[in-house]
């Protein structure tokens, strides 16, 4: 880490902490040439692949605006739509990849948009599954009506 002040090649780290969310850590450095004192951040770069071949940053935003198209008209509000995408990351985060590609995020948001919404989940299911007819929705239905039908059922047995 060069020295922000006089630019020497080196710094000693004294002090490291673990930001609020757990996902970056912030370092305090000092300069054995100058004595000058500065903070770092270090996070863990999350790296998309998309469809063309282009690596990309990782962006929850990105997120967002996917899942907000298959919310629209739907009671989902903006904060609803934040707390997603940061379980989203969070789970692509704990799988312990740094590169992965956009196909599999779509995945990773299926689970907890289903949790959220499930017509907006068929919408972006039909997307991300490839949904080709009719028989795909109504399977995708079924499942979700037979959740419902087993969680009435786990609620009725305690």
């Amino acid at each position: 880490m060069h020295c922000p002040f006089c630019r020497h090649p080196d710094s000693r780290v004294i002090d490291s902490r673990t930001s609020d969310d757990g996902l970056s850590i912030r370092r305090r450095r000092q300069c054995p040439e100058c004595g000058g004192r500065f903070s770092t951040t270090e996070t863990a770069s999350l790296v998309v692949i998309k469809r063309s071949g282009v690596m990309e940053a990782f962006s929850r935003d990105k997120v967002i605006s996917g899942v907000r198209k298959a919310c629209q008209g739907r009671p989902v509000t903006e904060a609803d739509l934040a707390v997603l995408a940061q379980k989203v990351e969070e789970a692509i985060r704990q799988t312990g990849v740094s590169q992965l590609e956009t196909n599999e995020i779509g995945l990773s948001i299926l689970g907890p948009l289903r949790e959220l919404d499930e017509v907006a989940y068929l919408r972006f299911a039909s997307v991300y599954q490839e949904f080709d007819s009719l028989e795909d929705f109504e399977r995708s239905i079924s499942e979700l009506r037979a959740d419902h039908a087993k969680a009435g059922t786990d609620a009725a047995d305690r």
